[in-house]
């Protein structure tokens, strides 16, 4: 993984207020603001935001929607569905969660994700609660139960970071619209979503709600005067928001593969290879996954693999020269030939 400044500071940030509006914001509204705040915002400041949706499922930019979202159970209960730029694992999310987003410099992952997740640890154990950080990405209690995570992506000279931290949620939604992967659930002990989750409503004081919480996110994380954008930024943002609200992006990418492998890698995540071939070389190759990368990974093994006789010879010559651990974390060239080259699963 590409690791451009591995000292970068994000905090404190500078507090974005968005103008309210009569009717009410999707999820896409606000990932819109994210890569518009990136795109237009002065670059050496962070800038921080949070936000709150009606029922939305939010998927992986590497993610496949039916493998991941009972579709017809979310359009029976008017869940929104919608992707997002970053990789990662989709999230379901509604007005008990509270969705922040960070907005700052080019910085390596790993010194990027402890600090915005140690800061909103931060923030919960002041409020009360017995975090700490585990995994890629996640602020767990001290039972283990998951109540935020967090995903990023990187535009030019910027980094973007977001997570949903689960204060309350409707239980009955979440494990209806989600279908997570076997796998996963295994690798943490548990049996299904509502066993991997918790919610900071059980373990807060009473008063320390909602509310309380995105202020105290915002005194903790952010200092001097706020950013408040105008109504011609968000008429901007509105402009920018239906490239994520483009069937196409939402839907994803569609490849029917002679041969489809895929493995769920420590550190990294699951990472599905789907490919054809003439009978000797590969023709296509398309990457999905919930795995964090650079905002290239599926181009980059395409290009690298694409012509490539199926041979492990052959393709373990051309990764080794692609280096794959520098467009997705946490994964080697030897993970990915155990992938190509292991039976189905």
């Amino acid at each position: 993984m590409k690791n451009t400044s591995s000292c970068i500071v994000p905090f404190p940030a500078r507090y974005v207020v968005i103008p309210p509006d009569d009717a009410p914001r999707g999820a896409s509204f606000y990932l819109a603001a994210e890569e518009f705040l990136a795109r237009t915002a002065h670059s050496g400041q962070s800038y921080f935001f949070t936000w709150q949706v009606g029922p939305t499922v939010v998927m992986g930019r590497h993610q496949h929607m039916a493998s991941e979202i009972d579709v017809d159970f979310c359009r029976a209960e008017g869940i929104d569905i919608c992707r997002r730029r970053s990789g990662g694992g989709c999230i379901y999310a509604d007005g008990g969660n509270i969705m922040s987003s960070l907005i700052t410099g080019s910085a390596g992952v790993e010194s990027l994700f402890a600090a915005f997740s140690e800061g909103v640890a931060g923030v919960l154990r002041r409020a009360g609660a017995p975090v700490g950080l585990s995994g890629r990405n996640d602020v767990v209690l001290s039972d283990g139960g998951k109540v935020c995570g967090g995903a990023f992506y990187h535009l030019p000279g910027r980094s973007i970071v977001h997570a949903t931290m689960l204060y309350d949620a409707d239980l009955r939604l979440m494990a209806g619209a989600l279908r997570p992967d076997e796998g996963k659930l295994r690798a943490r002990g548990v049996k299904s979503v509502r066993s991997r989750v918790a919610l900071l409503k059980d373990v807060l004081p009473i008063g320390c709600g909602v509310a309380a919480l995105r202020r105290a996110l915002r005194d903790t994380l952010c200092s001097g005067p706020a950013l408040e954008l105008t109504g011609a930024d968000v008429a901007d943002i509105h402009r920018l928001e239906q490239t994520y609200r483009a069937a196409s992006f939402i839907m994803g990418t569609t490849f029917a593969a002679d041969c489809v492998r895929s493995a769920r890698i420590e550190g990294c995540g699951r990472v599905e290879f789907r490919w054809k071939t003439d009978g000797e070389r590969i023709t296509d190759l398309h990457l999905s996954g919930d795995f964090f990368d650079d905002g290239c990974a599926e181009y980059a093994f395409a290009q690298v693999l694409q012509g490539a006789h199926f041979t492990p010879d052959e393709v373990a010559e051309k990764l080794g020269a692609a280096h794959p651990e520098q467009h997705v974390r946490g994964l080697t060239a030897r993970d990915v030939m155990n992938i190509l080259f292991q039976e189905v699963q």
